[in-house]
């Protein structure tokens, strides 16, 4: 086959494209080959490392609408159900391991960063026994 027929060949099946196509892959994988190494073995002088075992603490600034407490005595602990006015947060649940009112207004208080005569007020309590 000569070269004069053989251009027209080529345009047909779409020389033009397939023919550099490995090229330009062979190119692509050698670069990334070499640029692996380096970016991997370089230091990471990161100023937020992630820290294991803390516990960071959120304020919430809510408003209230309802607080129901349930106090299970066979089991010991109260579970504590909030619902809120917040759209994207329209229920919290506390589950704390104690029956004594004053201990869970106490620990309801501290929880929600709240005067605990206002959570006094706005709580309702069941008790299931």
């Amino acid at each position: 086959m000569d070269t004069p027929r053989l251009l027209p060949l080529l345009h047909r099946v779409g020389g033009e494209f397939w023919l550099p196509l490995p090229l330009i892959a062979g190119l692509i994988w050698f670069t990334g080959n070499w640029m692996t190494p380096q970016v991997l073995s370089r230091p990471d002088d990161s100023v937020n490392k992630l820290q294991a075992g803390t516990q960071l603490k959120t304020k919430l600034s809510v408003t209230i609408l309802t607080m129901n407490a349930e106090i299970d005595r066979r089991r010991g602990v109260t579970t504590l159900v909030v619902k809120t006015t917040k759209p994207t947060l329209k229920r919290l649940e506390y589950e704390f391991p104690f029956t004594q009112a004053s201990r869970i207004e106490a620990a309801i208080a501290q929880e929600l960063a709240m005067p605990i005569e206002h959570v006094r007020k706005s709580i309702g309590y069941r008790i299931k026994d």
